[in-house]
């Protein structure tokens, strides 16, 4: 007995579907070469779009055309249930006994689903739009603030004389060594040099300046000495400061925030006030 020869729509259909699949097999291949040989980012994309392409051409083609399809139905019970069982449920149910009669135990559902919807609902209010300034807020708050001495890292008090010329010294608000968003650094220049006063001022020359990047918030510490620029390692962004810490080159968009300081009755470095701006990355803020 000769097998049956398919009718020429599914020979058709075949052919295309294989013209399909070896399509998308060249453009897997093309991607593997075209990567092996880094011909750049279009070809490669190209490739895979013809890969992946023929694949769905070829799947398409298959399920339209060659795969059997028909109506099967399949008979389903009915819904309502016989009287007997009608009849047992309703006892259950309406039985003094019954799990729907007792009122604490609904209460307590009634309770806890209540509970658990208005619970959802805190996580929904940050997508209000005032909510979108919570975290430039939180950020431009730091323990800087009038009277706050600044200290070195092991906590002791600093005095203008701590600070030598041609080098930078790391300085924090008393009390909160530790705060994330608090480093800054102090530094002393030429003020006859400044081409832009400093927007915290300056003492003597001593002015001080956030340590974190106005990029990324990476710790600005490289001093390049004679030219009064710093530069954040992380992605090369320098800062001007003898032009108020102004950003010269890298990604950085922003100064470096100032910190207005005094000398106190006692003789040591405090701040009259926080920051001039934001500290750290700059993406917090709304442009």
């Amino acid at each position: 007995m000769s097998a049956r020869r398919p009718p020429a729509a599914e020979r058709a259909a075949g052919r295309r579907i294989v013209t399909a699949f070896l399509a998308s097999a060249a453009g897997a291949v093309g991607f593997a070469v075209v990567y092996a040989l880094n011909a750049g980012p279009q070809w490669e994309g190209v490739s895979l779009a013809v890969a992946f392409a023929g694949l769905a051409v070829g799947l398409a083609q298959w399920g339209r055309h060659l795969v059997p399809v028909g109506g099967y139905v399949e008979e389903h019970e009915g819904f309502t249930p016989p009287p007997d069982e009608q009849a047992m449920t309703a006892a259950v149910l309406t039985a003094p006994d019954s799990p729907i009669r007792r009122r604490g135990l609904l209460a307590a559902l009634g309770l806890a689903v209540t509970a658990i919807g208005i619970a959802v609902l805190f996580p929904l209010r940050s997508l209000l739009p005032w909510n979108r300034l919570r975290p430039a807020v939180a950020f431009s708050r730091t323990p800087w603030g009038a009277g706050v001495r600044l200290v070195d890292q092991q906590g002791r008090p600093l005095r203008p004389e701590d600070v030598p010329a041609g080098t930078l010294v790391g300085v924090f608000p008393e009390g909160s060594v530790d705060s994330g968003d608090a480093p800054a650094f102090a530094v002393r220049l030429e003020p006859q040099r400044f081409t832009r006063p400093p927007s915290g001022g300056h003492v003597g020359g001593l002015v001080v300046w956030s340590m974190l990047c106005t990029h990324a918030g990476c710790p600005v510490r490289l001093y390049l000495k004679g030219t009064g620029r710093v530069l954040c390692p992380c992605h090369q962004s320098s800062f001007d400061l003898l032009a108020d810490a102004h950003p010269i080159a890298g990604p950085a968009a922003r100064p470096l925030p100032g910190l207005p300081i005094e000398v106190g009755p006692d003789g040591f470095l405090r701040a009259t006030g926080g920051f001039t701006g934001p500290p750290g990355a700059g993406f917090w803020r709304r442009q």
